[in-house]
């Protein structure tokens, strides 16, 4: 796949996980538990798409830019797997410490912790689409590969 298809599709994820992101928060801003059917939809969405989402970058996107052959872009793909690699485990953990019964125990407590898991996620899509995307969509395998051959 070109780079370019990769990041366009990396980055209408990071539009579809923003939307989500606000829906939620808009759930959790209320003082009562909504009802869970919704509060579960919600949430098994926004997890479906992280999950898909950070796959693809820890397993394709960020491997293919380390062995790029471009020491900049390399290092770069490293920086960011060090200081935002855990983000994944950080919620699978979040979310497997919240099932919908201790929600509706804790419901302070879930606005709480989901403030701040989305707030962490909001920030690394931030630098990403900052820092890493631009970057990344400069770099086109292909065309390098026909490059080198003439």
């Amino acid at each position: 796949m070109h780079m370019a298809h990769e990041m366009q599709r990396l980055r209408a994820e990071h539009a579809a996980l923003a939307t989500l992101s606000r829906f939620l928060l808009a759930l959790v801003a209320g003082p009562d538990l909504p009802r869970a059917t919704e509060l579960a939809s919600v949430r098994g969405m926004f997890r479906e798409t992280l999950v898909r989402h950070l796959k693809c970058e820890d397993w394709a996107l960020y491997p293919r830019l380390k062995a790029s052959g471009d020491p900049q872009l390399a290092e770069l793909a490293r920086e960011f797997i060090l200081e935002m690699g855990h983000i994944a485990d950080e919620f699978i953990a979040y979310d497997a410490r919240w099932p919908g019964e201790r929600v509706a125990v804790d419901w302070t407590g879930f606005c709480a912790e989901t403030e701040a898991v989305l707030d962490a996620i909001a920030m690394r899509i931030e630098r990403e689409e900052r820092e890493l995307y631009p970057v990344a969509e400069l770099y086109d395998e292909p065309a390098r590969r026909r490059a080198a051959r003439h």
